[in-house]
């Protein structure tokens, strides 16, 4: 049991308990573990050996496969052939089980059939490089139609606002328009102020029945 515990205790951890270890406060406190460092010749995948120096899509010579198209080629014309090739030998693999399920061709055929898959993906393979430029275009290109949207419609939303600061400020009223309307005349008031500091018995009548009477005057 002791010995289960610690074959347990020694695997790594889960992938999302591994994940859970790289949080912004662990990463803030420098408790996050450092990541792995890169591998240097070799490493294994898939039960495969690869090397870090070789291309990603592998040559069918150096994994012991025997080619079976030219090294210039046209892939849309060697995958049609090669669909074709394994149609028939399908059919063929399809006769020798109805007639002589016993004969050593069946193995021959299962072999050419298993031969023809590898060319076949082996094929659409050398096409990934380009599919992920292509990803990547398209995302760019949906990415700048986002942003060019956005900003279109900013661009909108700041026109109509500035139509609406314009159009308000053209409708504010004048300043001698508003002066004419909300005040009295001050002039008047100014003058008799200084005429009772220079002689205050002068005139008996107040200065406040003097501009009524000038409103009434004006209002006849």
């Amino acid at each position: 049991m002791a010995s289960d515990s610690i074959q347990v205790s020694s695997l790594p951890p889960p992938p999302i308990q591994y994940m859970n270890q790289y949080t912004d406060e662990m990463i803030r406190k420098g408790r996050a573990p450092k990541p792995p460092p890169p591998i240097q010749d070799t490493y294994h995948m898939f039960g495969n050996t690869f090397n870090t120096e070789e291309s990603i899509i592998r040559p069918l010579e150096s994994q012991g496969i025997k080619r079976l198209y030219p090294q210039h080629f046209d892939r849309r014309r060697e995958l049609k052939k090669l669909n074709q090739s394994l149609l028939a030998n399908f059919l063929d693999l399809l006769d020798l089980l109805v007639n002589c399920p016993d004969s050593p061709k069946r193995t021959e055929k299962v072999e050419d059939l298993s031969l023809l898959f590898i060319h076949i993906h082996h094929l659409l393979n050398e096409f990934r490089p380009h599919q992920a430029r292509e990803t990547l275009r398209v995302m760019m290109e949906l990415q700048k139609r986002q942003r060019i949207e956005t900003a279109n419609r900013f661009q909108k939303h700041l026109d109509r606002v500035t139509e609406i600061l314009q159009q308000a400020i053209q409708n504010l009223p004048e300043p001698m328009d508003l002066d004419s309307k909300l005040m009295i005349e001050t002039d008047l008031i100014v003058k008799q102020d200084i005429l009772d500091k220079t002689d205050v018995n002068s005139d008996p009548c107040d200065i406040r029945d003097r501009i009524m009477c000038s409103i009434v005057d004006q209002m006849q």
